[in-house]
């Protein structure tokens, strides 16, 4: 296991570029566990993460398992029941995140909860199908994500 400490800067016009180191992270680590910190003098989240590298493979000489290959949703358009399931996911993120005192994607990238909304999970063991959904996050927020699903 190995630890990483990111500095997540709060201004504006950082938000982009923090939010790009950390998609590029998660993409290329198994995360096992996060904590995180606000600092109020220099205003910014400092997060540690504990991960596992995973193996980065040429894709010339990649051949893929079905049962290992996770949905993604990439740059697909929604349809509007697709819209209103991700409009719900989103405002439910950002209550969950208030709630833990996180930034919102700490909970749920953007893209996953549009994954979500195209893959349309009904079980938790459906949600491990989803790239971005590991045992951690299905446990703390699977069937909250469920229960959006079976409401919208």
């Amino acid at each position: 296991m190995k630890i990483k400490v990111l500095k997540i800067r709060i201004a504006d016009e950082f938000l982009h570029e923090d939010q790009k180191v950390i998609d590029n992270f998660l993409d290329d680590h198994e995360i096992i566990k996060t904590e995180t910190a606000f600092v109020q003098d220099e205003q910014f989240w400092s997060v540690v993460m504990y991960y596992n590298e995973t193996k980065s493979i040429p894709v010339k000489t990649v051949v893929k398992d079905s049962k290992i290959v996770k949905y993604s949703a990439d740059d697909e358009t929604l349809n509007s029941d697709e819209i209103k399931i991700l409009d719900a996911l989103k405002l439910w993120r950002s209550e969950k995140a208030k709630e833990q005192n996180l930034p919102i994607y700490f909970i749920a990238t953007n893209k996953e909860l549009v994954s979500v909304a195209k893959y349309k999970p009904a079980k938790k063991e459906e949600l491990l199908d989803i790239k971005g959904f590991g045992k951690h996050k299905i446990e703390n927020y699977g069937e909250e994500i469920l229960e959006i699903l079976e409401s919208v």
